[in-house]
């Protein structure tokens, strides 16, 4: 008689399975590429509420904070990279480090709240950076901006937090069509991309922002809708990011979903799969 195969525990070999791809999706995450979904309109009209990109984390080489965070607060999890890669932080350098270049539009740990921000590189170090008027000055000098049209919105709640769009053509009933200004900015370097803008108000004055070291200074597109490096000293201001923050470059759009879920593949726009970030 043949001899009887022996199996194991499928529960065991089940788990085991599990934490195989766990640990391979782990790695995988950590070294090559990150997805994120965008959660608000501080991008627009680059990245829009529900675009969901996978971020290269071999743009800029490692650190602490190429490692992952679990943030499910509903389920009593809250994983942070520091967690698991906190004996890589306190010195603002990196494993096989590149640098950034201006008009990036990179993932980054905030250097407070820990949690994952998108926003665009404006400032290197030792830049000067400051807002007169709504217009952005780097090292004194204005940048380039052409108008470009109007920015044209449906007025009605997005993304899984129903947040609803401001508008520059007043208040606007649900259904309406949310309108601000569009212009296309260049930043030194040559760099062209689209800014929204809303109205006059104080992130549109602001004083002279020296960058340091080893540290960048990031905005956000839609201008006037941005908690970004020039909200330093205010809630959920990011202020200067250092170096070792960076997690990654934003290069493309792989699918966007108009729902309040990813999952609702009926909403997702037809427009843009595989969409370049500009």
């Amino acid at each position: 008689m043949a001899a009887k195969e022996k199996t194991g525990n499928p529960i065991v070999e089940t788990i085991k399975t599990i934490v195989y791809a766990l640990l391979i999706a782990g790695i995988f995450r950590t070294l090559f590429f990150q997805p994120f979904w965008i959660p608000s309109g501080s991008m627009k009209p680059t990245l829009l509420i529900g675009d969901f990109l996978f971020v290269n984390k071999m743009a800029y080489g490692y650190s602490y904070a190429s490692c992952p965070s679990l943030m499910m607060p509903r389920f009593g999890i809250e994983i942070d990279a520091k967690d698991i890669c906190g004996w890589a932080d306190g010195e603002n350098t990196r494993l096989w480090g590149g640098d950034p270049e201006r008009g990036d539009v990179v993932v980054f740990r905030h250097p407070v709240s820990g949690r994952d921000y998108i926003k665009r590189l404006i400032g290197m170090p030792g830049d000067t950076i400051q807002m007169k008027a709504g217009l952005l000055h780097i090292n004194d000098a204005p940048v380039k901006v052409v108008d470009d049209g109007v920015f044209s919105e449906v007025m009605e709640p997005q993304g899984p937090q129903g947040v609803r769009p401001r508008c520059e053509n007043g208040p606007v009933g649900n259904g309406g069509a949310c309108e601000k200004g569009r212009q296309l900015e260049t930043l030194p370097g040559g760099t062209t991309h689209a800014i929204l803008n809303i109205g006059n108000q104080q992130s549109d004055r602001t004083g002279t922002y020296t960058v340091p070291e080893g540290h960048y200074f990031f905005m956000g597109d839609n201008r006037d809708n941005s908690a970004d490096s020039r909200l330093a000293q205010q809630v959920n201001g990011v202020g200067f990011v250092p170096y070792e923050n960076l997690i990654g470059r934003a290069d493309r759009v792989m699918f966007s979903s108009a729902g309040r879920s990813m999952l609702f593949f009926w909403t997702w726009r037809g427009d843009r799969f595989f969409e370049k970030i500009e």
